[in-house]
C-alpha cells in the first residue's frame, strides 16, 4: 500500500506535468488530484479544475477551442471523456461515471445527401449541475442539461434536445 503522502506527491507531479503541456490553459485550483493516465489536451480552449476536484485514471478532457469547467469537489471517473468545442460545465461535488462521455458537438445533418463526417459540427454547451451523478457508460450530447442533484443512470443517453424551427 502506498502512503497517502506519496501518493500525493504523485498527483502534483502530474498536475504539474499536465500544466506543462497545456502552456497555461489549464488553470488548477488547491488540492486538485489527478490520478496515473489523466490527460488534458487544449488547443484554443480553456479547462479550469475547481478546488478539490478528482481526475480518475486515464480519463481525458479535451477542450479544442471550447472550454471545459470542472466544479469544486467534483469527481471524474476513469476511462471518461470529455470534450468541448463551445463549453462543457460540471458543476461542484457533481460525479461523471466511469468510461461515460461529454462530448458537446455532433453533425449537424443538415445535408442528407453527404456523408455525416463531412457535415460540420453543431456545439451546444453542456451543463451539469451542482451535485449530480452521471452513471458509468452515460453519454451526455450536445445541449444536455442535468439539474443539480439529479441522476442519470448507468448506460443512459441524454438526448440532444430537439431544435426549434
Amino acid at each position: 500500500m502506498i502512503p497517502p503522502r506519496t501518493s500525493m506527491i504523485a498527483s502534483r507531479l502530474r498536475l504539474a506535468r499536465l500544466r506543462a503541456r497545456t502552456r497555461g490553459a489549464l488553470e488548477a485550483g488547491r488540492d486538485v488530484r489527478v490520478a496515473r493516465g489523466a490527460q488534458v489536451r487544449v488547443d484554443g480552449g480553456r479547462v479550469r479544475l475547481g478546488d478539490g476536484c478528482l481526475l480518475g485514471p486515464g480519463c481525458r478532457i479535451e477542450a479544442p477551442g471550447g472550454t471545459v469547467e470542472i466544479g469544486a469537489g467534483a469527481r471524474i471517473g476513469g476511462r471518461s471523456v470529455i470534450v468541448a468545442l463551445s463549453s462543457v460545465t460540471v458543476g461542484a461535488g457533481a460525479t461523471v461515471g466511469e468510461w461515460a462521455v461529454l462530448s458537446d458537438a455532433e453533425p449537424s445533418g443538415a445535408d442528407a445527401e453527404a456523408p455525416l463526417r463531412l457535415q460540420p459540427l453543431r456545439p451546444e454547451p453542456i451543463a451539469v449541475g451542482d451535485g449530480a451523478r452521471i452513471g458509468a457508460h452515460a453519454a451526455l450530447g450536445p445541449g444536455a442539461r442535468v439539474a443539480p442533484g439529479a441522476a442519470v443512470g448507468s448506460y443512459a443517453v441524454v438526448p440532444t434536445p430537439p431544435r426549434s424551427a
